[in-house]
């Protein structure tokens, strides 16, 4: 049974339908098979709907929501002057504002994709007039990126709270750590690409320009306030947490900046809900599968079979890692958590894991395949955005994808990394 779906699923693939599509005709041939028939289809459906039920889900639309609301207003821009005024003048320092300034966005959106295009937009024409290399340009931009699933909000660690049990304000607050660290290393490298390429720096900013710069980013710099201190401080859940972050956005590009009009509101809404559905309906579909190989105790034989079940902690947080590295380089990362993460559940729990270092690393992995050739997600956004061919988009980014790989082997070696602030915020 378990050749027949993932044949199944691997050549629906390769015919280029929508990973909805492989997934649903795979959870119903295995249902068929188990059940011999038909005859309670209704079950798989319940488990289906299931999947959408959690209210901690109805943070998703949330946070694309106000994420798309600021992208198209002010603050992502406001966000990279304020970031440019300091440290635009430093030698690496237009892209060290990029690293920044995408982990800045992370903050506020909780989306690689929208950070791509929020951030790229603006400093990939700069990055290319200062004189670096547009395959450097573009892999640090969807590299960065990466630190938006990181830095809360993050979709993909409400995905993988909602489906393993996990609190989603402590994989939050979890996640702050191990971003910085990937925010200086991406920075490191930057400031040496630019001594050894002899990259020209910008001008240098004046302390009024600077001060300028930092009271027009107040306003947007109140989202990860919202986030981070209404959820440290026990004001808001979540879930809370998002809505406050709709309406804080509503209130600042509408009414504050007025960078807005009542006519974008159907765009705004119309996008959203596009995304929206596109991510429930994964969510959807993957518990409806993940609840048939769970069922046929598929995760159990396979764990079995490669040896899992005899590793201890580190070796089972080292095939997490491959695992879930691997399957992003050519599927949607919200799949990727819904179907590996029941696989390892039972591995995680005999071993004693911290649920909490489990998700970061996921969340971690899963943002590095988004970047990885040859089927990353980042990599299709930045064709899309920059008009650039694949080879272009893909030629710088080996170093990137070295380092987030290295950050990886730190949290693994240093769990406290991700898991000091946890434990300051809620122990």
């Amino acid at each position: 049974m378990t050749t027949i779906m993932v044949s199944t699923m691997i050549a629906l693939l390769l015919l280029g339908f929508p990973m909805m599509i492989p997934l649903i005709t795979a959870a119903v041939i295995g249902f068929y098979m188990m059940f011999n028939g038909f005859g309670q289809m209704d079950t798989l459906i319940q488990q289906m709907m299931a999947g959408i039920r959690p209210a901690s889900l109805i943070a998703v639309p949330m946070f694309i929501l106000a994420a798309d609301i600021m992208t198209r207003g002010q603050s992502a821009n406001r966000l990279i002057d304020m970031v440019m005024s300091f440290i635009g003048h430093v030698k690496g320092g237009l892209a060290v504002s990029t690293a920044a300034s995408c982990t800045l966005f992370g903050a506020v959106s909780g989306s690689t994709q929208a950070t791509v295009v929020a951030v790229g937009s603006p400093l990939r024409p700069k990055m290319l007039k200062a004189g670096y290399s547009d395959s450097f340009t573009l892999a640090l931009i969807i590299n960065a990126s990466d630190i938006a699933f990181l830095i809360p909000p993050s979709i993909g660690m409400i995905i993988y709270g909602v489906i393993s049990g996990t609190s989603i304000g402590e994989l939050f607050i979890a996640g702050i750590g191990p971003g910085l660290m990937i925010l200086l290393m991406f920075s490191a490298y930057s400031i040496i690409y630019a001594i050894v390429k002899d990259v020209p720096t910008e001008p240098k900013s004046s302390w009024k320009q600077r001060a300028v710069a930092v009271q027009q980013a107040l306003w947007p710099l109140g989202f990860p306030v919202i986030i981070v201190g209404g959820i440290y401080g026990g004001i808001f859940s979540p879930t809370e947490a998002a809505a406050a972050c709709v309406l804080y956005a509503v209130l600042l590009e509408f009414v504050v900046f007025r960078s807005l009009k009542m006519n974008d509101i159907y765009a705004i809404a119309k996008s959203t809900g596009l995304i929206t559905a596109v991510v429930f309906i994964l969510v959807a579909v993957g518990n409806g599968f993940s609840w048939i190989i769970s069922f046929a105790q598929i995760p159990q034989m396979i764990l079995e079979a490669v040896g899992v079940n005899d590793a201890g902690p580190t070796g089972v947080l080292i095939a997490i890692c491959i695992s879930f590295f691997v399957a992003c380089m050519f599927v949607d990362p919200i799949v990727v958590i819904l179907v590996l993460t029941p696989i390892f559940a039972p591995a995680i729990a005999a071993t004693g894991l911290d649920p909490v270092l489990v998700g970061i690393l996921i969340t971690l992995q899963v943002a590095i395949g988004s970047a990885t050739p040859p089927f990353g997600c980042d990599i299709f956004t930045a064709i899309a955005i920059f008009k650039r061919p694949y080879w272009d988009v893909i030629k710088g980014t080996p170093p990137f994808i070295f380092m987030l790989i290295l950050a990886a082997a730190l949290l693994i070696m240093f769990p406290q990394i991700a898991l000091f602030l946890r434990d300051v915020a809620f122990r």
